[in-house]
């Protein structure tokens, strides 16, 4: 009874504050015709739109049934010209009052906040009475039901009054809308409580009373507005989630969901909500996963079931174009129809994997997608769920060809058949004749849909769903029978997919031009590579793949130069950088298989026929535009060309072995060589192409080669620190690590005179003269000391050091002067001041007799001698000039 006491209470407030709106309401209305009473009288002439208040004239006007202009009758007389004269001022155009603060809040927010207190309070005031033990449960529950029911009934007569008293068209918050919403928040609150808090109910009876309250609460929502559909909405999705019992029924369950789908899509239709549409679909894909791994109850059936009625609701209501749907414009794209059939293939596609691959998940799939590609057949809205439908047949295939093949474990039973049971092997058969089924639907509708559409982008994903899921079908199945392994039937149906690529490009070519007919063509061209690419991994080994995959880039960047579409450079960029991620995964290519033979193993083929393809394809690209995709792919031939020289070195210096943890002086200065060689091929390269990726490719070698020279020659395996073995007198590891790459790096820097700064060139012959000089060095002490090179210097060793390096500034003064190079001449300086400072600090203290007198004598004569050339040759005009008269 105090409960009841408290409901009236509250209802006077609520009550007084509804009259206040309506007599602020009838007050405003009042006024409004006294004004315009007034303004009649005043000029004595009939109300017209120039007499009426500001107020209302400001007012929007009610919208025309008619979508189109209205039009002037044949027989109606055209208006008299104005008089000529000044021109008359257009009339004042009324802007329409913003809302202040306080209408906001007035108007607003304080019926959404009561809203919302009304909502809570009810819940508030059943949670007072179970905490005071007020009433018992049963009259609780009968007040909550009463209350939702005054609730909703305060909303609809609100919405009467204010259809009656012309308050309907307000800017304000919608009091009736609040009011439902309430009524059916509390009256969701009361069977759950009568359900789960008592027990006045089952679960079935609960189940059914929940959702008759979501039912209705959605087709109120046709005069409410779109807040109570989402709160319908939400109420019937979450209805089976708080009632629930040990023993669910899946069938109820989807039942229920497909009358819920059914009134939200109807309610999306009727009023164009495109976002209810949208939840009800990503709700109804959510409710695929439950149970999906129940064993309790068999659920296969109804899980089907809720796929295909969901399905079969979307193309019924909401597929534009199609049957109940909204209208459709030919050539025109919509996300909610095509993320309809996507959705609820995915849906099926989930209950395929999740089941095991049974037979009746793939008969519901198979049906889904000839339905879903018959639908989009017949409405270009639908579109795009061609290629997502067949990414998830590709989808389904690939997770049944990696699961375990348990035929291949099944052995003969020989003399104990019949003795024990063998497994059933698995059958194949239904997944081969559905995925052939799959690439036949898609690749034979992807052809035939090219120039239905006055729209490209249609045509070009059909071709997209035509030329790639076929491909990729057949790779799943492919791995599931051969296993990586050669197969020539498999080789033989890429083949004919190929050719039957190959004959659709043709047949496009030959047509007359039509939207998306230049991409049909490039497209089914590029499957047609992709398929002779398969061929040869299927009747190659495996590690044919990798070079397949490369042939296709040089492919299709001629494809690409026959037809320019952007998307066919695109595509041989993202193939090379499918092939790098290939070698990143094993950059042995065929593993433990290269093979013992120096340079001719799998190296050689696995990088350098890519590298080859990527240099060709390259080109190729880049003879009609310097873009991104032909950079990629130039970038990728770089990167091969050097991953082919390294691994080869690494390969031939430890017998085979490319992962080998230990490094000599010998492997470093051949890497070395190397890079020093490709960085002059690329500075060679960059001059006439131009090219950025070849500019900076260039430096990026140069500063590796620069990196090992330093760290590697000069300080990790520096024959001063780590003891090496120089067998032969001249051609020794001492040449291979120091003499090549002095050379080498004298070419770049000879090179680089006219192209790189004068920075970059000075460290190229800094770095030529530093590795000759050393190089000298080195072989002096290997003619004194043998192999083992290190060893305690000699008087006459300490000589032929001072006159070798002599003799080496001589010549590159001499080199100097006939190239006419400057840094060339200053690194003849250095080396002669190098000398200088050897003879007067080591030779002077370290030997002693007929040596320490060479030494100097040499010193001498060779000092002099370059004082001669440099006056004679270099300046001779400023000593003649200087000479005394």
């Amino acid at each position: 009874m105090l409960e009841l006491l408290i409901l009236v209470a509250l209802a006077f407030p609520i009550l007084s504050i509804a009259a206040f709106l309506l007599a602020i309401g009838a007050r405003a209305r009042m006024d409004a015709l006294e004004l315009r009473l007034a303004a009649l009288e005043r000029q004595g002439a009939p109300a017209t739109d120039a007499t009426r208040p500001a107020a209302e004239a400001a007012r929007p006007a009610r919208p025309q049934p008619t979508m189109a202009p209205p039009q002037t009758p044949a027989h109606a007389v055209p208006p008299s010209p104005a008089p000529v004269g000044p021109p008359a001022a257009p009339p004042p155009v009324a802007t329409p009052p913003s809302i202040t603060f306080e209408e906001r809040f007035g108007t607003r927010w304080v019926v959404w906040v009561g809203g919302l207190a009304l909502a809570l309070g009810g819940f508030f005031l059943v949670r007072y009475s179970i905490e005071q033990d007020l009433i018992g449960p049963a009259v609780r529950v009968v007040l909550g039901g009463l209350l939702a029911a005054a609730l909703i009934a305060a909303g609809e007569w609100t919405r009467r009054t204010e259809r009656l008293t012309g308050l309907a068209n307000l800017p304000t918050a919608h009091i009736p809308g609040i009011l439902t919403a309430a009524g059916t928040a509390v009256a969701y609150a009361t069977v759950y409580a009568a359900y789960a808090l008592y027990g006045f109910v089952d679960a079935a009876l609960a189940f059914v009373l929940l959702g008759v309250v979501a039912l209705a609460t959605l087709a109120a929502s046709l005069l409410h507005g779109p807040a109570l559909a989402a709160l319908g909405l939400i109420g019937a999705e979450v209805t089976p989630v708080l009632v629930s019992s040990d023993r669910p029924n899946y069938w109820a369950l989807y039942v229920f969901l497909a009358v819920v789908t059914a009134a939200s899509f109807a309610l999306a239709r009727a009023r164009l909500w495109r976002w209810l549409a949208v939840t009800t679909i990503v709700f109804g894909v959510c409710w695929t996963f439950a149970g999906i791994g129940d064993v309790r109850v068999p659920s296969l059936g109804a899980h089907a079931f809720h796929a295909v009625a969901g399905f079969a609701l979307s193309a019924l209501l909401i597929v534009a174009g199609l049957l109940y749907g909204p209208p459709a414009e030919r050539g025109r794209i919509d996300g909610v129809s095509s993320g309809a059939l996507a959705g609820y293939v995915f849906a099926v596609s989930v209950v395929v994997i999740g089941w095991h691959h049974d037979p009746l998940a793939l008969a519901v799939l198979a049906l889904l997608v000839l339905a879903a590609v018959a639908i989009a057949w017949h409405t270009d809205a639908a579109a795009p769920a061609v290629p997502a439908i067949a990414a998830l047949a590709v989808l389904v295939m690939v997770a049944w060809a990696v699961q375990p093949v348990t035929e291949h474990l099944i052995v003969p039973g020989g003399p104990t058949a019949g003795a024990i049971a063998e497994p059933a092997p698995a059958y194949t058969g239904a997944h081969l004749v559905l995925g052939a089924l799959f690439a036949l639907v898609f690749g034979a509708t992807g052809f035939a849909a090219q120039g239905r559409s006055e729209r490209a982008l249609v045509a070009l994903l059909w071709a997209a769903a035509g030329a790639l899921g076929p491909l990729a079908i057949l790779c799943a199945m492919y791995y599931r029978v051969a296993g990586w392994e050669r197969s020539i039937p498999f080789a033989g149906l890429a083949l004919l997919l190929a050719a039957l690529f190959a004959a659709a490009t043709e047949a496009l070519a030959r047509r007359p031009p039509r939207p998306g007919g230049v991409a049909g063509q490039a497209i089914f061209a590029c499957g047609a590579i992709a398929a002779l690419a398969l061929a040869m991994t299927f009747a190659l080994q495996r590690g044919w793949l990798t070079v397949a995959l490369s042939l296709m880039v040089p492919g299709i960047a001629w494809i690409a130069a026959q037809r320019p579409l952007p998307m066919l450079r695109w595509s041989a960029a993202a193939v090379a950088a499918l092939v790098v991620a290939r070698i990143g995964w094993e950059p042995r290519i065929v593993g433990a298989d290269v093979g013992t033979t120096p340079i001719f193993n799998w190296l050689l083929y696995g990088y350098g026929l890519p590298a080859l393809a990527f240099w060709t394809g390259g080109h190729l690209l880049r003879s009609r535009a310097d873009d991104v995709p032909a950079r990629v792919v130039d970038a990728v031939a770089i990167l091969f060309t050097v991953l082919l020289a390294v691994l080869e070195i690494r390969h031939f210096m430890n017998n085979g072995d490319v992962y080998a943890a230990q490094t000599g002086l010998a492997e470093i200065g051949m890497q070395v060589s190397v890079g020093l060689a490709m960085t002059i091929g690329l500075e060679w390269l960059r001059g006439r192409t131009h090219s950025v990726v070849h500019d900076v490719g260039a430096l990026v070698m140069a500063a590796l080669s620069l990196a090992g020279i330093v760290f590697g020659l000069g300080l990790a395996k520096n024959p001063i620190f780590v003891p090496v073995v120089a067998d032969g007198l001249i051609f020794n590891v001492i040449l291979l690590a120091y003499g090549i790459p002095a050379v080498l790096a004298t070419v770049l820097a000879l090179i680089a005179r006219t192209t790189r700064p004068m920075a970059y060139r000075a460290m190229a012959a800094v770095t030529s003269v530093g590795l000759a000089l050393y190089y000298l060095s080195l072989e002096v002490a290997r003619f004194y000391h043998g192999p083992s090179v290190v060893g305690q210097a000699s008087e006459a060793e300490q000589y032929t050091y001072s006159v070798v390096w002599l003799t080496f500034g001589v010549v590159l003064l001499l080199v100097g002067i006939v190239l006419g190079s400057k840094p060339a001449r200053l690194a003849s300086a250095a080396v002669v001041l190098l000398t200088v400072a050897k003879v007067f600090v080591i030779d002077m203290a370290g030997i002693s007799g007929v040596w320490r007198a060479f030494s100097f004598i040499g010193l001498g004569l060779v000092l002099v001698g370059i004082g001669y050339l440099y006056q004679r040759l270099l300046f001779p005009r400023r000593a003649v000039a200087s000479a005394p008269t």
